[in-house]
């Protein structure tokens, strides 16, 4: 598969939950997913209101021709930080995580060992008004592979479907 067609097969998956532009996407990267969550916790009434929670997700798609250790650093620090830029801690925010999707042809045999040890955290007021955490998977379209750190994990069933 191609960069192109593995985009194209990721963006749908994302469509039934998020919100998907790929129009309007700011440099560096090609697609952008938003998620955002609002609920709320009564006890018996409405009047005696326990919780309001937030919660939110940014997903950042790039593609490239080759993938280095300077282009995952870049990449990755300019994910991170749009995606914390768009943080509200507060009493009612639970977590706001931060996904990166990169998809390349060929990606450096030094990168993927990188890509296994990047890893974001911040919690906000020692946890009390929320943390964010960091996801990242890069994808190999010429030999079919993924690679993921420890958070981005939990995306292995999704792309795995892409894949096969």
């Amino acid at each position: 598969m191609s960069t192109d067609e593995t985009l194209s097969a990721l963006l749908p998956l994302f469509k039934n939950y998020y919100n998907v532009t790929s129009e309007n996407a700011e440099e560096p990267f090609c697609a952008e997913a938003v998620f955002e969550s609002h609920n709320e916790q009564y006890y018996l009434i409405k009047a005696a209101k326990v919780a309001d929670i937030n919660t939110s997700e940014y997903v950042y798609f790039a593609k490239c021709e080759e993938l280095d250790s300077a282009g995952l650093s870049m990449l990755d620090e300019t994910a991170w930080q749009r995606g914390l830029s768009k943080v509200k801690p507060g009493y009612d925010h639970r977590n706001t995580d931060v996904s990166l999707i990169i998809i390349a042809d060929d990606i450096d045999y030094e990168t993927k060992k990188l890509i296994r040890k990047r890893r974001h955290y911040k919690s906000y007021r020692f946890g009390f008004y929320g943390w964010s955490n960091y996801r990242l998977v890069a994808i190999e379209c010429s030999s079919g592979t993924a690679f993921y750190n420890h958070q981005g994990r939990s995306m292995k069933k999704l792309v795995g479907n892409i894949l096969k």
